[in-house]
């Protein structure tokens, strides 16, 4: 089977997927054949992204859904819209995130960066679950990929204060990248005896929309540092690595570089408590208690 249809009949869902890594994700996995439902907040946008996918690709199997990821009632909704459309989900790429310098509140009253970059992943995963494994089957398993963040190594885990109540962007930030680690693991442990992977990766530091929401200095910083970055391309590797490679076909509850390399994580998301509490915590923010 060549690139070009080596994943040819498999449905992927893949968020925040209007630009940067997660457009370039999409268009690659349409161009090996995919189904491909991206989901994007503009109605203009995505339509125009979903055109532009099926013109240089050729493939015509490529739709876009609408969600705010940063609303729960939105990602319900999403995750129902995709059930009454599609029977199957080989490929989940929670991609989604985003940085604030200041401290914003969710439309749930949820410190913004945590209720975009961990629980909207989290609480999608979790209602898409029972198709996932009813997609997987042994030599096939479905998949879960997490995009996280090299930031992860210098968060601060402290459960009193997952709201950040005492706000540093870099710091709110760096603790949603953690939780995507911990929430990996936690989910590659639960799915131990199922079909379907899961598995975390830092994308590097890509040359995209990222973290332009946050004002002209914070614009004029990124193009200073532009030398230094990483095309989108080059970022969504590691990215479709995971979704793709039949190497990683029982590959489960792993972190990956840039460099499309298996590495440890920080040390503090191995904490096997920590995992649970998260978990229990997710769900209990997310209203699956």
């Amino acid at each position: 089977m060549s690139l070009q249809n080596s994943m040819s009949g498999k449905v992927c869902l893949v968020t925040g997927a209007t630009a940067g890594i997660g457009l370039e994700t999409a268009r690659e996995l349409a161009r090996r054949g995919a189904v491909v439902v991206g989901v994007g907040r503009s109605a203009e946008k995505s339509a125009s992204v979903a055109a532009q996918i099926r013109q240089q690709t050729g493939s015509q199997a490529v739709e876009y859904l609408l969600a705010d990821l940063s609303q729960q009632s939105q990602v319900r909704r999403l995750a129902q819209e995709f059930r009454a459309r599609y029977s199957r989900l080989d490929v989940l790429v929670n991609n989604a995130g985003a940085f604030f310098m200041k401290r914003y509140l969710s439309a749930d009253g949820l410190e913004l960066t945590f209720a975009l970059n961990h629980l909207s992943p989290f609480l999608l995963t979790n209602l898409l679950l029972e198709t996932l494994i009813a997609s997987g089957k042994p030599g096939a398993a479905a998949r879960v990929v997490n995009v996280s963040s090299g930031a992860h190594f210098g968060a601060k885990l402290d459960f009193n204060d997952l709201q950040s109540q005492r706000y540093s962007g870099w710091g709110a930030y760096s603790l949603s990248k953690l939780a995507n680690v911990l929430f990996t693991y936690e989910l590659a442990r639960r799915l131990a005896d199922q079909p379907v992977t899961a598995n975390v990766l830092h994308p590097g530091f890509v040359a995209s929309n990222f973290a332009t929401n946050n004002g002209r200095l914070w614009r004029w910083v990124l193009v200073l540092m532009k030398p230094w970055t990483l095309t989108p391309e080059r970022g969504a590797q590691t990215s479709l690595l995971l979704a793709t490679s039949p190497k990683l076909e029982s590959v489960t509850g792993k972190y990956f570089d840039d460099q499309q390399r298996e590495m440890p994580s920080a040390k503090i998301s191995y904490d096997r408590q920590n995992q649970q509490r998260l978990w229990q915590t997710s769900l209990e923010l997310t209203g699956l208690q």
